[in-house]
């Protein structure tokens, strides 16, 4: 297990190396999946990739929250929130 998170560059050393790409292929697949999830949950819909996991948008709705320096009540406001949901696959990949 790694101490630190894998980096933008590492993941895309790691994708031309499962995929027998260029780094630099593998950096223009990277952008063009990030770019797809990010236009697709924008237009509010969502992506399944069957054992692997689901993308999608949540709806928070508005709450009281304290403000950590004062304690005075504050409203937050609703938002949409970006929410990776693992599939079973996945799950038993990191569970095994």
């Amino acid at each position: 297990m790694q101490d630190t998170p894998m980096n933008k560059s590492e993941l895309i050393d790691a994708i031309a190396q499962h995929a027998n790409l260029t780094k630099a292929d593998a950096g223009r697949a990277l952008e063009g999946l990030t770019k797809t999830i990010e236009t697709t949950l924008k237009a509010g819909d969502s992506i399944t990739l069957v054992g692997f996991g689901t993308f999608e948008v949540k709806e928070r709705a508005e709450r009281q929250g304290r403000n950590p320096q004062s304690g005075a009540a504050i409203t937050i406001a609703a938002a949409k929130v970006p929410s990776f949901k693992a599939g079973k696959n996945l799950k038993d990949t990191v569970n095994s």
